[in-house]
């Protein structure tokens, strides 16, 4: 079962159009979790958001906002009632699939100065080759000093890349299967081909050192303390002859995090229950490490509000945990007409038909899914009802077919009610993803009655 095309829902597309011209602004400038947060961060404060250190107390319409390692932002405006009486939480991921540089990553091979990777997340490796790509990150030096890295995305930079073997000598190649054509060891990008003319060995990647120390200031051991994220250069596009999409890198998960953002920042109202938008990193990698959904940071964070509420103690912490509510705001697999064998279309997302819940992921058998209960279900389903939100259900794929995780499940473990709500993308994890320009604005206003709510 699905809903009509969202589409059919305006009589002009101005609204539509225009929030994703801005959510285009967001993903190109937000190609990492560290650009995310400083572009939400930005946004954040420019509608009033102030730090949680600035704080001593907090009173209902309190707009704060909380950054972790530069890789998690988390935003709160305060409700009327109690925190101990729960919160609505908007919860994403700003981590999406890429290569990442290593630590000792430079080298040179017949006369080519190259960068060694190692990927980021699930991928097809062969998607990566023979495109325009972008280097992202910093590089910390030992005496504190961090450097910021953007090499690609203004005009006037080049651009970097990997190669692959041209069809002429592919036999051997071409009999491999699509995970072996290009093995994860060959991610290597080309950096330079000029030989520094004094150098006595490795001429080629010594001129490349030469230039990285006279343009950034930097030596080859500071990699060692670097971190260099490689992603598709060039801005997010409109998509179709009708403009009715939006193609770009990292949709997975930043169309819903910048939706669960913008809902947080524009609640024009004090919400009954305090509205909170936390962003994460690390899903693409099973939401590890301090800055993961595994991470204490978000409940650390609810105990530091009741401190400044008044009201803390564990037993209250527990309470608020257990009495809240959240999407996890993550994106669903959209139906591809050219691979419908994939899909069991009665319960399958589709491109124009609105926010996507999936009442449960995994794989096989449920495996590592979240499964919400039905009686939250039912209550999403009569709020977005009764304010004429689109929306659709589905499962990723067909049972059996392959599978997928998001965040729900790890803030369930707190007993609250969590469920899968987000946006249908075509050629998830690829360099180039593609969402609904209908289904993204239409995201945003689900998220925005979710929290009001």
């Amino acid at each position: 079962m699905y809903s009509k095309s969202v589409w059919t829902k305006y009589e002009n597309y101005d609204a539509i159009m225009s929030f994703n011209e801005d959510y285009k602004k967001f993903i190109t400038n937000g190609k990492t979790e560290r650009l995310c947060v400083k572009e939400a961060e930005k946004l954040a404060v420019a509608k009033g958001f102030k730090p949680l250190s600035s704080f001593t107390t907090i009173k209902p319409g309190d707009k704060i906002y909380d950054i972790n390692r530069n890789k998690n932002i988390c935003l709160f405006v305060v409700g009327n009632e109690t925190l101990e009486k729960g919160l609505n939480i908007l919860g994403a991921h700003i981590d999406s699939p890429r290569l990442d540089v290593k630590q000792n990553p430079l080298y040179e091979s017949t006369d080519f100065a190259l960068l060694d990777t190692h990927y980021y997340g699930g991928i097809k490796k062969y998607q990566w080759v023979t495109i325009p790509l972008a280097l992202h990150g910093v590089v910390c030096k030992k005496d504190g000093t961090k450097i910021d890295i953007s090499i690609g995305e203004d005009q006037n930079d080049p651009i970097l890349g990997i190669s692959d073997l041209l069809i002429h000598l592919s036999a051997d190649q071409m009999q491999k299967t699509a995970a072996k054509v290009i093995e994860g060891e060959d991610l290597d990008l080309m950096l330079g081909s000029i030989p520094l003319k004094d150098a006595e060995k490795d001429k080629v990647k010594m001129n490349v050192l030469k230039l990285i120390k006279e343009k950034y200031d930097f030596e080859e051991e500071d990699f060692l303390s670097a971190e260099i994220e490689v992603v598709p250069a060039g801005a997010a596009r409109d998509y179709g002859l009708d403009r009715s999409m939006v193609a770009g890198y990292g949709h997975d998960d930043r169309v819903c995090a910048y939706t669960s953002l913008r809902a947080v920042l524009d609640l024009d109202v004090i919400p009954n229950k305090t509205a909170c938008c936390i962003l994460v990193d690390k899903e693409e990698i099973g939401s590890v490490g301090a800055t993961g959904a595994q991470s204490s940071y978000f409940i650390d964070l609810i105990a530091e509000l009741l401190n400044k509420e008044g009201n803390y103690s564990d037993l209250v912490l527990r309470h608020t945990l257990s009495s809240s509510n959240m999407l996890s705001s993550d994106v669903s697999a959209g139906v591809d007409p050219l691979f419908l064998g994939v899909n069991e279309l009665k319960n399958s997302a589709f491109l124009g038909k609105g926010l996507v819940f999936n009442k449960y992921t995994g794989a096989r058998g449920k495996s590592g899914c979240n499964d919400a209960n039905p009686e939250f279900v039912a209550y999403l389903r009569n709020i977005m009802d009764n304010n004429n939100i689109y929306y659709q259900t589905a499962e990723l794929g067909r049972v059996d077919q392959g599978g997928g995780g998001t965040i729900a499940y790890i803030l369930a473990n707190y007993n609250m009610n969590v469920i899968d709500a987000g946006i249908a993308v075509l050629n998830m994890h690829s360099p180039m993803e593609i969402v609904s320009k209908a289904d993204v604005y239409e995201a945003y206003l689900g998220y925005l009655t979710f929290i009001k709510a």
